[in-house]
């Protein structure tokens, strides 16, 4: 149904595809994988109108097309679901969902109750009990995610391109959207699925092609192959995964979270996270786990002080109370948060490599008073070598850069405050296998320094192969404290699951 052949696309210093060969047929889901960096994301966005700007030729149904526009592309009916949110925040649900397609009275104005009704239609098709009026940045990311999904699902398009769909929601959403795959595929859709999520590929797949460095390097059927053969075609060699060695379980104290509690912003005498105690000590990786809604990250960013005014409770590092007044203060007290939304949160997107690093640390880079580019760049370039991040120069824009190596800037930019307590928010989220991989031996590296890490992962493997003691959240309070030799996905899961369900 799709072809693409021939694709070229050059960025300023970069090639990100070379001469990509690939065909989508319909009827079947197409699973898209390389690592970070390879093009996928890239070659989605010229499929789907986003870029224009190439060489080669694509084909719809064997006749050659080129879009200007994602209009074009959807006219068409090729449909994209973003890895990173394209969502207008301060619109409600309904607003994002028929943005561009408004449904109009015969009168000319908005009809918003036929908005709002089919947007409800679409909401309950993907189990999601969410007001069609509510705006979008009420919504945590993994909601966000399942209204990208209703976007793509409103038209009946014939090409279908998921980039990361499952990158930020829970298993039980997966399912749904799984269901949904497989009614599409029924009915002759072209599904094109982009993951880095392997396991799920063997569940959800027909065929594979892989991408590497910008080359397409090899297509198949998912029937027959294995997790070790996909990693050995993404990366071109054998990949061991690293595991965090079991310590003799003592860890010196160095935070201590007592009572801590977070007011609900609007629900008078509700909490998002309520009554929370736990220790970190250092060199010890704690993770926690908990489904959506479950406060794991509110619980951090109270800790790094964003909610001055709603929270309370005790917190010590090394014995000294540090107060939720203010992200500063945190970081002063030796806190550092890489959030779950890289984009939004933890990188200046129109600023290079080296400002985004250097952000953090302006008063070890400043001589008499003024910023030193040559204190600015030497930090810079030791970060690019310390992670592996795969950048021209540190004077590359953020923007055009992997996931991956994003993920690896805003690290080194919070690594640059020497943090005694450094705690990550979804670390992993959105990368390919061997960039999860460097992140879990720089968290293994990083405790054997000594520094305390206080993990979030929606992924139960993750935190057992990287943590020492996981917690576990469940609607705001913890529920379960386990030692690694204890934890098990059976009881992971038990704890976190509501007790209302």
């Amino acid at each position: 149904m799709l072809v693409a052949n021939q694709i070229t696309k050059r960025f300023t210093g970069l090639t990100a595809l070379d001469g990509v060969c690939l065909e989508f047929p319909a009827g079947m889901v197409t699973a898209v994988i390389g690592e970070n960096g390879a093009g996928k994301s890239t070659l989605m966005k010229i499929l789907s109108g986003v870029y224009d700007e190439y060489e080669g030729q694509i084909y719809f149904n064997g006749k050659p097309v080129r879009f200007a526009s994602i209009r074009e592309a959807q006219a068409c009916g090729i449909a994209i679901i973003h890895q990173e949110l394209a969502l207008i925040p301060h619109l409600s649900i309904s607003e994002n969902i028929f943005l561009g397609r408004e449904l109009t009275t015969r009168w000319g104005t908005l009809d918003r109750k036929a908005m709002r009704q089919r947007t409800q239609q679409v909401l309950d098709e993907l189990k999601l009990a969410l007001n069609p009026d509510t705006l979008v940045t009420a919504l945590k990311v993994g909601q966000q995610q399942v209204i990208e999904i209703a976007k793509a699902l409103l038209e009946d398009s014939e090409v279908i391109i998921m980039d990361e769909p499952t990158s930020a929601i829970s298993e039980s959403e997966v399912s749904v959207l799984f269901r949904i795959i497989n009614e599409l595929r029924q009915k002759g859709k072209a599904i094109v699925y982009i993951s880095h999520k392997l396991d799920e590929l063997f569940t959800i797949a027909d065929r594979y092609v892989v991408l590497r460095d910008g080359k397409s390097v090899e297509t198949g059927l998912m029937q027959g192959m294995s997790h070790d053969r996909l990693i050995r075609a993404m990366v071109g060699r054998d990949l061991q995964i690293a595991r965090r060695k079991a310590g003799d379980g003592f860890y010196p104290p160095l935070l201590s979270a007592e009572n801590i509690c977070l007011s609900h912003p609007v629900r008078t005498g509700d909490f998002q996270v309520k009554n929370i105690s736990f220790t970190v000590g250092r060199g010890e990786v704690v993770g926690v786990f908990g489904l959506i809604g479950a406060g794991r990250t509110e619980l951090l960013e109270t800790l790094f002080g964003l909610y001055p005014k709603r929270s309370r409770g005790t917190l010590q590092i090394d014995g000294q109370l540090v107060p939720f007044q203010a992200p500063i203060r945190a970081i002063q007290a030796g806190l550092a948060l890489v959030p779950e939304d890289r984009k939004r949160d933890g990188l200046v997107l129109g600023l290079d490599v080296q400002t985004n690093i250097s952000l953090t640390a302006l008063s070890a880079i400043e001589r008499s008073g003024m910023l030193s580019k040559a204190k600015e760049s030497t930090l810079a370039k030791h970060y690019i070598t310390e992670l592996g991040i795969k950048t021209p120069s540190e004077k590359q824009a953020v923007i055009n850069l992997s996931g991956g190596n994003q993920q690896k800037v805003v690290l080194s930019k919070w690594l640059a405050t020497n943090p005694r307590l450094l705690m990550l928010d979804e670390p992993t989220r959105g990368i390919d296998i061997n960039a999860k991989n460097e992140i879990y031996k720089l968290i293994d590296q990083l405790a054997a320094k000594g520094m305390g890490l206080l993990v979030v992962s929606s992924e139960i493997p993750e935190l057992l192969a990287i943590a020492d003691r996981i917690l576990v959240m469940s609607e705001g309070v913890l529920t379960a404290e386990l030692a690694i030799d204890e934890a098990t996905e059976d009881a992971i899961l038990k704890a976190a699951i509501p007790k209302a369900i």
